[in-house]
C-alpha cells in the first residue's frame, strides 16, 4: 500500500474502534511511538506499541471518536483525532484532541507522533 492507502485504513479501522487490528496490520515490526508525556513517551517495537494501545483501552471508556485527514506528504501523513472519554481510574469524563503525524517506510507505519491541544 501506499502512504494514502496506509493513511485512509488506519482511520477507517481506528474509527470502527479496531486500534490493534489496526497495529498488527499496517505498523513495521520495528515501529517507534512518540507522545510529549510519561507514562510512555517513546516506544519501540510492536509489542511496546500493542502494549502503550492496551494500556489506553483498559484505561479510558470511549463514548465516542472522531478523525480528520488524512493530510499526506510524500512519506508521512497527519490525522485529527477527536475522543469524548472518561479515564477510568479518576472518573473524569473529557473531550480529547490530538493531532498524529505517521511516517511510513516500505508500505508500513514506521513511526506515529502525536500532539496535544494545551
Amino acid at each position: 500500500m501506499n502512504t494514502t492507502e496506509i493513511a485512509n485504513e488506519l482511520i477507517a479501522l481506528c474509527n470502527a474502534g479496531e486500534n490493534m487490528k489496526a497495529i498488527d496490520t499496517l505498523y513495521a515490526s520495528d515501529a517507534a511511538s512518540i507522545e510529549p508525556n510519561e507514562p510512555m513517551k517513546e516506544v519501540h517495537g510492536i509489542e511496546a506499541i500493542k502494549g502503550k494501545s492496551a494500556w489506553w483501552m483498559e484505561n479510558h471508556e470511549v463514548h465516542s471518536r472522531a478523525s480528520r485527514g488524512p493530510w499526506v506528504n510524500g512519506e508521512e501523513f497527519a490525522v485529527e483525532f477527536t475522543y469524548d472519554i472518561t479515564f477510568k481510574p479518576s472518573g473524569k469524563r473529557t473531550m480529547m484532541n490530538e493531532i498524529a503525524m505517521y511516517t511510513v517506510r516500505d508500505g508500513k507505519i514506521a513511526q506515529d507522533k502525536f500532539y496535544y491541544a494545551v
